[in-house]
């Protein structure tokens, strides 16, 4: 609990010492009423906080980006000495700033409101009523009540939108190869007893005469090619106004969305790794809801330089077929480091998140690598 009581004090003790100098009752009196005024206060504020009543509901804990929720609020309180208006302190994803509502005096009366949130950007946040204010008409008792049911935790996917289908590196032997695995004749594997219906061209027939019965070989299957994702997760950088690294962060995670989404409708394997405080690799098997729930969990708070990951992913493409790669910068080294991953063999797709995609400083790298056989996106983010 808060107490302003330096003047309404140090007016009591004046006219109190008035009082007892001159004898006047007046001063007595005027003395008591300041003592009873601040007593007044302190009760009103604490019968208030004892009785106050707080109900919360959020319309919905999972939302996309861009849509908007309703908090619904019950509030009264039944205090019998008037106080000041409540103050309520309110948090939502807009700017991750909170805000304050100030209801109107009525006590014994339920007060309900309904606030709009919209969800501007995507991560998780704490939204809804955190606190609550109350403090007596004169503003010299003041006492803070923190809520803990009515904050919610609401977490804000990423969006997806249409990408081009990505084009994994010749001899990806695909779907079509897959389902011709059983007619190569060239990659036996191991051999089987004859069962009906299989292929004559299977029989090994050397081999079945000398076993004087009918076996046929066994063939690899061939392996489809996986996709690697890519995705900057250090801080992006500034751009001189205060939303500009929200705006960079849900492009590019809702790049990495859209990326994931359209590969979950192939036979291929994608893997991106997630770098930060809390790394993670996500992968296909784990299913697309909690592919979307840890990208929208990403923090961007990777300390090394994504040159170094890019470096330390080079080495691991034996089985890579295409690499998809979402940053929001663009310098010598990482291109140095993309041309190399090429030449070893997958193809690259790069998706540059940019605020200036004519920049005069990162044009001569984006013709030097599409002059080396990579592709280039450019994406928007939207303000």
């Amino acid at each position: 609990m808060k107490l302003k009581l330096t003047l309404p004090i140090a007016v009591f003790l004046t006219l109190l010492t008035v009082a007892l100098c001159t004898g006047s009752q007046l001063f007595l009196l005027l003395s008591i009423l300041i003592l009873l005024i601040l007593a007044g206060a302190v009760v009103a504020v604490l019968w208030a906080s004892a009785t106050l009543e707080v109900e919360g509901v959020l319309s919905g804990e999972t939302v996309r980006r861009g849509d908007d929720v309703v908090l619904s609020l019950r509030v009264r309180h039944r205090g019998l000495i008037p106080v000041a208006p409540l103050l309520l302190e309110l948090s939502d994803p807009v700017g991750n700033r909170d805000r304050d509502v100030r209801l109107k005096n009525m006590p014994h009366r339920l007060q309900s409101m309904k606030l709009p949130i919209h969800a501007s950007h995507v991560g998780v946040f704490s939204v809804g009523l955190h606190s609550c204010t109350v403090e007596d008409l004169l503003g010299l008792v003041q006492r803070r009540i923190v809520l803990r049911k009515t904050a919610f935790e609401l977490v804000v996917l990423p969006q997806t939108f249409d990408v081009e289908p990505l084009k994994l590196a010749p001899g990806d032997p695909g779907s079509e190869l897959m389902s011709r695995a059983t007619e190569d004749l060239n990659a036996p594997s191991d051999i089987r007893s004859y069962q009906p219906g299989d292929a004559m061209k299977k029989i090994h027939w050397k081999l079945s005469m000398r076993k004087r019965e009918l076996v046929v070989r066994k063939f690899d299957e061939p392996i489809l090619q996986d996709v690697l994702v890519l995705m900057d997760c250090s801080p992006p950088p500034s751009w001189g106004h205060a939303r500009a690294g929200a705006d960079i962060r849900d492009a590019m995670l809702e790049t990495a969305a859209s990326i994931v989404t359209s590969q979950t409708v192939t036979d291929h394997q994608i893997r991106m790794p997630l770098p930060g405080k809390h790394p993670v690799d996500v992968d296909k098997s784990m299913g697309l809801p909690i592919a979307m729930d840890y990208l929208t969990r990403v923090e961007f708070s990777e300390t090394d330089r994504f040159e170094r990951v890019l470096s330390m992913e080079s080495s691991r493409l034996r089985k890579v077929g295409c690499v998809v790669i979402i940053s929001a910068r663009l310098n010598i080294p990482m291109v140095d480091i993309m041309i190399r991953m090429h030449r070893a063999g997958p193809n690259i797709r790069l998706y540059l998140v940019t605020f200036a995609p004519d920049d005069e400083n990162v044009l001569p790298l984006i013709a030097r690598l599409r002059e080396a056989g990579l592709e280039v996106s450019y994406v928007t983010p939207d303000t």
